[in-house]
C-alpha cells in the first residue's frame, strides 16, 4: 500500500482565527489528526465527522505520550495509507519536536510536509503591543527555551552570553525556571531596569499580560499566579506595552462554522 502524507501543521498561538487558509485545508481533507494539549478545540471541528482524532499533547506535571510513541503513531497511520494532520501549537519546527517527527518519518520512508503557524513568541508579543524590532530599540531577536534547568551544569542555554546581546529574548517554558533566568541575566551584564513583560494564554480568553522589569517580572509573575502557557519577553521593545497593547479577550468575536 502507498502510504499516505504526513503534514505537520502549526495551529498557531490559541485564537482559531490565526490558522492558516492551508491548514483549513488540510484538516478538511485529513483521515486523521493527532493534536496537542494546546490546540483549541474549534480546530477540530473543522475535520470531517469520520476524521480519526488522536490526542498527543503533553501537560506539565501529567503523564503523557512519550515522543517515541507520537512518532510511531504517525508513521503507523501513514503506512495504512490514511492522510495525516499532525496539529501542533504555535509553529512545528520552533519548540514543537517538529524536527524530530519529520526525522522519524523520512526514517520510515513517510512523504511528510511542513506547514508554517504562527509562533507563540510572534503572537504575544503582537497581541501585547510589544514590537519585537524597533529601528531604535532593537535589531534582533532570540528565540530561548525556558524549559531547561538553568542550573544544570551541562545546560546549553547559556544567560549570561545572552545578556549581552542588546537583543529582544523571547524565551518559551520559562515560568517555573524564572527566578533563575532573571538572575543569571542579570549576572551576565542586563541591567535589572531593562523592560519585561510576561503574557499568558496570549490570544486566546484566558489572555494576560504582566509588565515589569529583568528586576522584578520574576516576583511579579508569583504574585500575579501566572502559569503556563507563558511567554516571557526581555528588552527594551517590551516597554512598549503598556501604551501600545491593544487586545481585549472579552472582545473577541466567535469563530463562524
Amino acid at each position: 500500500m502507498t502510504p499516505g502524507t504526513v503534514y505537520l501543521v502549526g495551529a498557531g498561538p490559541g485564537d482559531p482565527e490565526l490558522l492558516t487558509l492551508k491548514a483549513r485545508r488540510l484538516l478538511g481533507e485529513a483521515d486523521a489528526v493527532v493534536y496537542d494539549h494546546l490546540v483549541d478545540e474549534a480546530l477540530l471541528d473543522l475535520a470531517r465527522p469520520s476524521c480519526e482524532r488522536i490526542f498527543a499533547g503533553k501537560k506539565p506535571g501529567v503523564l503523557c505520550r512519550p515522543q517515541s510513541e507520537i512518532d510511531t503513531t504517525l508513521v503507523s497511520l501513514a503506512l495504512t495509507g490514511k492522510t495525516v494532520v499532525r496539529l501542533k501549537g504555535g509553529d512545528p519546527f520552533i519548540f514543537g519536536r517538529g524536527g524530530e517527527e519529520a526525522v522519524a518519518l523520512s526514517d520510515a520512508g513517510v512523504p511528510f510536509e511542513i506547514v508554517p503557524g504562527v509562533t507563540s513568541a510572534l503572537a504575544a508579543a503582537a497581541y501585547s503591543g510589544i514590537p519585537l524590532t524597533h529601528r531604535l530599540h532593537s535589531s534582533a531577536v532570540v528565540l530561548l527555551t525556558g524549559h531547561e534547568d538553568p542550573a544544570k551544569p551541562d545546560a546549553t542555554v547559556h544567560w549570561e552570553d545572552y545578556a549581552r546581546l542588546n537583543a529582544t529574548l523571547c524565551v518559551y517554558m520559562g515560568v517555573k525556571n524564572l527566578p533563575t533566568i532573571t538572575r543569571r541575566l542579570e549576572a551576565g551584564g542586563m541591567k535589572a531596569s531593562t523592560p519585561a513583560a510576561i503574557v499568558q494564554s496570549a490570544t486566546t480568553e484566558g489572555h494576560r499580560r504582566i509588565t515589569g522589569t529583568l528586576g522584578t517580572i520574576a516576583e511579579l509573575a508569583v504574585s500575579e499566579g501566572v502559569a503556563a502557557p507563558a511567554m516571557l519577553i526581555i528588552g527594551e521593545v517590551a516597554a512598549f506595552s503598556d501604551k501600545l497593547a491593544w487586545f481585549e479577550p472579552s472582545q473577541r468575536i466567535p469563530v463562524a462554522q
